[in-house]
């Protein structure tokens, strides 16, 4: 029973749509704004269920080599419906949102809507944009570049929109600060290495396509120690010299360094073969922590 729970929850990508609505609430309360409405939260796990899910639905006859592949064979039908259900909510709620807040929405400078539009267009573009006959723009076959195509959209989505929505609630001026342009970046390479950890799992695959990822041009090893380890450290870095600059309390300091010690640790683990189930809860987990833990800083220090 549990374990087919499990498979529902991450295998279904609904865990996803849980990181991504801790990771906006963490946003918004390290930002200092009030948390949006519930409507909005509801969207974003929609939409990134149905997006997530998309690619499985699509590739599931060509790919029933692995548990998760396997999976979505025997539910294909099920999960059909699950998605026409998603995207009637997701066109509902978002149909309620924009007319909800249309006043304040129209308020928003343009140059603020360009980078939601762009993450847009990659988000398209991750599954392909025809450009001819036989001629597709995907992103998602770029190597090296796919996890940062990755980490710039889940930023935009987590980090951004919580914020651009806000404003659109309140009816607000904000102006952008360099604690937004810090925690946009701060997601962005996070989540960036998370993908590339995750590119672990298909090194095989992704070898017979000769898709140059960091591992299938580097190794396991060298990605881990040459890629990850430094740019974690870096990273980390990072986050003490700018709670150096806003003078964070060292609790606040100490909580949020949690993730950076925990994908360090991760990192180290994926040295020998882990099963399809630890990538998704144990890699993708740490999206979680990571949100925990700035929700927690927040409540606990000011």
């Amino acid at each position: 029973m549990l374990k087919r729970l499990a498979y529902s929850v991450f295998f279904g990508n609904y865990f996803y749509g849980c990181c991504t609505v801790a990771l906006a609430v963490e946003a918004s309360m390290q930002q200092n704004f009030t948390l949006n409405s519930p409507a909005f939260y509801a969207f974003i796990f929609c939409a990134t269920v149905l997006f997530y899910t998309y690619a499985y639905i699509k590739e599931y006859p060509a790919s029933a080599t692995n548990k998760r592949s396997n999976w979505y064979t025997a539910h294909y039908k099920k999960i059909r419906y699950t998605q026409l259900v998603l995207a009637i909510i997701c066109v509902l709620l978002l149909g309620m949102l924009l007319i909800k807040n249309f006043n304040g929405l129209i308020a928003i400078p343009p140059v603020y809507l360009v980078l939601p539009a762009v993450s847009f267009l990659v988000a398209l573009a991750y599954y392909g944009i025809p450009l001819a006959p036989g001629l597709q723009f995907n992103l998602r076959n770029t190597g090296w570049f796919k996890p940062f195509v990755i980490g710039f959209v889940w930023s935009t989505m987590v980090t951004y929109m919580p914020l651009l929505w806000h404003v659109a609630e309140q009816k607000s001026n904000y102006q952008l600060s360099i604690i937004n342009a810090w925690l946009f970046v701060k997601n962005f390479m996070y989540i960036s290495l998370l993908a590339i950890l995750f590119d672990i799992k298909d090194y095989k695959e992704d070898h017979n396509r000769k898709l140059k990822t960091f591992v299938v041009e580097l190794g396991l090893k060298k990605t881990i120690f040459f890629i990850i380890v430094p740019l974690t450290l870096i990273g980390f870095i990072a986050l003490l010299l700018f709670a150096y600059v806003v003078h964070f309390p060292a609790l606040r300091i100490i909580i949020n360094s949690i993730p950076f010690v925990l994908l360090l640790i991760v990192a180290w683990s994926m040295q020998n073969k882990k099963s399809i189930l630890y990538y998704l809860v144990v890699i993708d987990g740490l999206m979680l922590v990571k949100a925990l833990c700035g929700i927690t800083a927040a409540l606990l220090v000011k």
